[in-house]
């Protein structure tokens, strides 16, 4: 890409996949990564930040301000994926504990604060239950007119994972991600439809495991945690995860988008947490009847580039 770098604030929940998208932040030259703050999801809040830190001195990062943010959804407990990413959400792989500290001002002060300060439009890229953007949004709405667009990684048009048809991120906080909707800035959806297809082959994820260079090996154990077809092979293959998310603010064209009308689904009971998708092409009985609801149109990512985002992530991380 050409141009200036992307200025970028991640939001997330360290995290395998969060780890992968920090990592390919830090190392990508088309991204200015201005600050990361932090919330409850994959593992407890106070974990978040130890992982965030952890990963950004191994990824050998500047001096980025991370922020400690939401410990909990705006209604819900809080609900961990540490089945998925282990105890520590980070594979229980034993990496250092970070020298690093977080900064002394809450999630939605640094977000308010360096939105606001960049001298161009931020983009910010939510990997993460949407808890403290909803906060943010609703505590600070100043803060729009210097938002370029929201990417967020979440939500399904098809089949979900926490529940049927509900993605973990939304499910977690679906009140939030319901007021991220109400952002006023054009947002993408980087569900589960595109999420689960960008695989990194067994053979990549084996040279970086075999890495002199600490930070290439951790992503190689990453990525080997995050095998998407849990065979027990010995060289697994890798899903990238979160970090596809990064990969379509600095490549869009890499990601295939319609813009949709969607809402989540706020009910008690098995539809809660769904990001419901419209794709229909004319209007049902529902609006007949009952009249035309206003819903948000986002930009919904509906198909992938698999081999470009892969090359695309391995060329930043590795640096060659």
């Amino acid at each position: 890409m050409t141009g200036q770098p992307i200025p970028v604030i991640i939001d997330c929940d360290t995290g395998v996949d969060d780890a992968l998208a920090l990592l390919f932040a830090v190392r990508h030259p088309g991204i200015d990564l201005r600050a990361v703050t932090c919330v409850a999801g994959n593992t407890d809040v106070d974990g978040v930040v130890r992982n965030t830190l952890t990963v950004l001195e191994q990824a050998g990062a500047g001096d980025i301000p991370v922020a400690r943010g939401a410990a909990r959804p705006l209604i819900e407990p809080v609900r961990t994926a540490q089945h998925v990413h282990g105890l520590d959400g980070m594979g229980d792989l034993g990496l250092p504990v970070p020298t690093r500290v977080a900064v002394d001002v809450d999630a939605v002060t640094l977000l308010r604060r360096e939105i606001l300060a960049s001298p161009r439009p931020v983009t910010l890229i939510p990997t993460a239950p949407l808890t403290n953007i909803a906060l943010l949004l609703r505590t600070h709405p100043d803060v729009v007119r210097n938002i370029e667009r929201i990417v967020f990684m979440g939500g399904a048009v098809a089949t979900g994972n926490a529940t049927p048809v509900a993605e973990f991120n939304v499910w977690h906080d679906p009140e939030a991600a319901a007021v991220l909707l109400t952002a006023g800035v054009p947002i993408t959806m980087y569900g589960l439809d595109v999420f689960e297809r960008v695989v990194v082959p067994a053979a990549d994820v084996e040279r970086l495991r075999a890495s002199s260079e600490p930070s290439l090996r951790m992503a190689g154990e990453l990525l080997a945690h995050r095998d998407p077809a849990a065979t027990g092979d010995p060289t697994p293959t890798g899903g990238l995860g979160d970090a596809g998310a990064v990969c379509a603010v600095v490549d869009p064209d890499g990601l295939t988008t319609e813009l949709l009308p969607v809402e989540v689904s706020l009910a008690p009971g098995p539809t809660r947490g769904q990001t419901v998708v419209d794709r229909r092409r004319r209007p049902g009985e529902s609006e007949i009847h009952e009249g035309e609801r206003e819903v948000t149109l986002v930009d919904v990512g509906l198909g992938v580039d698999v081999e470009r985002y892969v090359k695309l992530w391995l060329t930043a991380v590795e640096g060659v």
